[in-house]
């Protein structure tokens, strides 16, 4: 299927009533009835930072998925913990149609400021010019309707493809709600929920690899909307994983992406 223009295209519309329905590129791989967690983690993203404010920047994003998310409907609420002058924290609920929590999360936001003169280590980011285009490291899902791969361009640096293993990628991808554009953190989300998609040791004919959590650092906010993840995955015979990410924007690095995986041998014909 050919990828789809992620410009006129949402992760999902929200009703009349506040609800947060999920149209065809929030489907994740897993089941046609419910959403990649990236686009999720987005709208936790939104509701974080409407409550934390413009004046500080979301530093810190830690969500826990509990159950899977309807793409039927997502009812997403949040609290301010605390709001300081240098600092706020806040805490995300998302709910599915019937009432059941679905994911909750906690971030932390700092006040921005205008120093001079700061040391760094330099990092460039992965080449742009010379990364061709690819398909998502996902390209078919468990079932056969549209789904986020659909709707995602990537382009691959020299040397990186779509094979299982540690994997370098750009990705560029659809807004988060219908007629808003997304902040830059919010528009990061969906990349951030990849690794361990990208960096995954073996195919998802072979081994399910779910991520039941994502915390996302963030020390610069991205800007445009093609960024990239440097991503590598650990698995281990207890059935547990992690996948660890590096990422960027065009200018250099942003942040990094922690995911927590259940793995789930699949039984072979």
């Amino acid at each position: 299927m050919a990828v789809a223009d992620p410009h006129r295209v949402a992760y999902f519309t929200r009703d009349a009533d506040g609800v947060f329905r999920g149209n065809d590129p929030a489907r994740g791989p897993w089941s046609e009835d419910h959403c990649h967690a990236g686009p999720v983690t987005g709208l936790v993203a939104r509701a974080a930072e409407a409550l934390a404010g413009p004046e500080k920047m979301l530093t810190r994003l830690t969500v826990d998925f509990l159950r899977p998310l309807p793409v039927a409907g997502l009812r997403v609420e949040g609290t301010l913990i605390r709001s300081t002058r240098t600092l706020a924290a806040t805490r995300v609920k998302v709910h599915g149609p019937n009432g059941g929590l679905c994911a909750q999360a906690t971030t932390m936001h700092l006040v921005r400021k205008a120093l001079a003169g700061v040391p760094t280590t330099p990092a460039a980011p992965p080449d742009f010019d010379g990364a061709v285009q690819g398909s998502f490291s996902i390209a078919e899902g468990r079932h056969d309707r549209p789904m986020f791969a659909d709707f995602t361009e990537i382009r691959f640096p020299p040397g990186e493809d779509s094979r299982p293993g540690p994997t370098t990628l750009w990705m560029r991808t659809p807004r988060i709600v219908q007629g808003e554009d997304p902040s830059p953190i919010q528009a990061l989300c969906p990349l951030a929920d990849c690794g361990n998609a990208i960096s995954r040791n073996a195919e998802l004919s072979e081994m399910g690899f779910m991520n039941t959590d994502l915390t996302l650092q963030v020390h610069r906010a991205p800007e445009g909307r093609w960024f990239a993840s440097q991503s590598v995955s650990y698995w281990e015979p207890t059935g547990i994983g992690m996948s660890h990410s590096v990422l960027f924007d065009r200018n250099g690095p942003v942040g990094a992406a922690l995911q927590t995986l259940v793995l789930h041998p699949v039984a072979q014909r």
